[in-house]
């Protein structure tokens, strides 16, 4: 019996033995010294009901075709930020469905005039910043941080938005003073800020003092999601894929059935300060804002 054998040593384990024979060949001698440092290791956890295995580094079987793929410094971060988080809010999350068919069909109608006049086009994001920040300065009590056991209610409207970037990590640009632009200033400045962080290009200043944040899972058609709260925040927003529905319209003469364009907001937040009242009727309020937007505005 050969010792890889006898020690109960899998195929996939010993394959991950470095050999220091011909062409890298795996001797008896390489299989004796892997063994004196295996026996060093502590033994695995048993396995049985209600027992999870540890993820810490090098505790994972690898397969045969496993790639390994280390992560880089802002994956790094990302990943210790968002751990943190979780570990230290506990997150709960609400959700509306809103009628934004007023919305679509504004800028429908004004997108191509805007991209010739202000050379940039133009998304729902920024209406998403003007009722988002119209929202929290009627509800400052999501508008807020926490530090230890103390409520800071932020004055300033800074809204931080998630860009996803080629590299497969994402950046949180943030626009600051949100509640005192127009909309064309929302939308020159949300433009400036997702080319530089595309183009790796931001400043310091722009990626910090948000207090409020929005995750747009619509760019990717999801229809809804459930962020992690950006700390020391305490909620964060998700916009869903805008998409037609049927649905029922109240009329003097009864209801009918129209085509709508729906989407659906949610609301994670941080339950130590924001309770189920405050974090439903800011979203609540929020949907009232986009379903309320002007089709005959003009910027």
């Amino acid at each position: 019996m050969s010792i890889a054998a006898r020690e109960n040593i899998p195929g996939v384990e010993l394959d991950s033995i470095t050999g220091s024979g011909t062409n890298g060949r795996v001797r008896k001698q390489d299989v004796l010294k892997y063994l004196e440092t295996r026996s060093k290791q502590p033994a695995a956890p048993e396995k049985g009901p209600g027992r999870k295995p540890e993820q810490g580094r090098g505790t994972i079987t690898l397969q045969p075709g496993d790639t390994i793929v280390e992560m880089d410094r802002m994956r790094k971060l990302i990943a210790e930020h968002m751990v943190m988080s979780k570990h230290t809010a506990p997150h709960v999350t609400n959700f509306v469905e809103a009628d934004v068919t007023g919305l679509v069909m504004w800028r429908d109608k004004i997108k191509d005039e805007f991209l010739k006049r202000e050379k940039i086009k133009l998304t729902f994001m920024p209406a998403f910043l003007e009722a988002t920040a119209k929202a929290l300065k009627e509800y400052p009590g999501v508008n807020a941080s926490v530090d230890g056991d103390r409520i800071i209610l932020r004055k300033n409207v800074n809204i931080g938005f998630a860009v996803a970037l080629k590299s497969g990590n994402l950046i949180v640009p943030v626009l600051k003073n949100a509640d005192q632009k127009s909309l064309v200033g929302l939308a020159v400045e949300l433009s400036r800020l997702s080319e530089a962080a595309r183009n790796s290009t931001l400043s310091p200043d722009d990626i910090q003092g948000g207090t409020f944040t929005i995750s747009n899972f619509g760019t990717f058609r999801n229809i809804t999601g459930t962020p992690v709260i950006n700390q020391p925040q305490v909620a964060i927003l998700a916009t869903g894929n805008i998409e037609k529905k049927p649905a029922v319209i109240e009329t003097p003469t009864g209801d009918v059935i129209a085509i709508r364009h729906k989407m659906i907001l949610s609301l994670s937040y941080d339950h130590r300060v924001v309770d189920g009242a405050l974090g439903g009727m800011f979203l609540r309020r929020l949907a009232d804002l986009l379903e309320e937007f002007d089709m005959d505005r003009i910027v």
